[in-house]
């Protein structure tokens, strides 16, 4: 019985460590990609995605969506890696359907095999295309969807 009752809490801690991760990924995506078309959602989860993969990023969801740089425990604003998550306003999604279909979306982009195919080829960056940040010259332009463009 003690045996059983140990695993069951370490499945709990996991279910919601992984849920959390999923919720990140669904928040950075409602942000970031909102007023995007569906392939511009999936790309902006698959860059999430492809950080964490990557060496020079945090190993969890949660640590690329909320990298950056701070100050007693608090984003410094406009100093993250996601301008929505250090931009001072609330990070509560606003909009009920666009969150609900973007937390199905991240839900199928975290759990499932259909979308292994990485539509973005490995990208780990993008910006909208009004900007032009200084990291984007040494970075290999990859595609645009809509007004983001994705390099890796």
């Amino acid at each position: 019985m003690k045996y059983f009752v140990i695993l069951f809490l370490l499945f709990v801690i996991c279910f919601k460590a992984r849920a959390d991760e999923v919720n990140c990924l669904a928040l950075n995506i409602y942000h970031e990609a909102r007023n995007q078309p569906f392939m511009g959602k999936l790309a902006v989860g698959f860059v999430t995605l492809n950080r964490v993969k990557s060496k020079d990023f945090p190993n969890t969801v949660c640590g690329v969506v909320k990298q950056g740089f701070y100050y007693n425990n608090n984003p410094i604003k406009n100093k993250c890696h996601f301008s929505w998550w250090c931009d001072g306003k609330s990070d509560k999604p606003k909009e009920y359907d666009a969150w609900e279909y973007t937390r199905a979306l991240a839900f199928q982009l975290y759990y499932s095999s259909f979308f292994t195919l990485d539509i973005t080829n490995g990208a780990t960056h993008y910006h909208a295309d009004y900007v032009n940040p200084y990291w984007a010259k040494d970075k290999e332009k990859l595609m645009q969807i809509k007004n983001h463009i994705f390099y890796k």
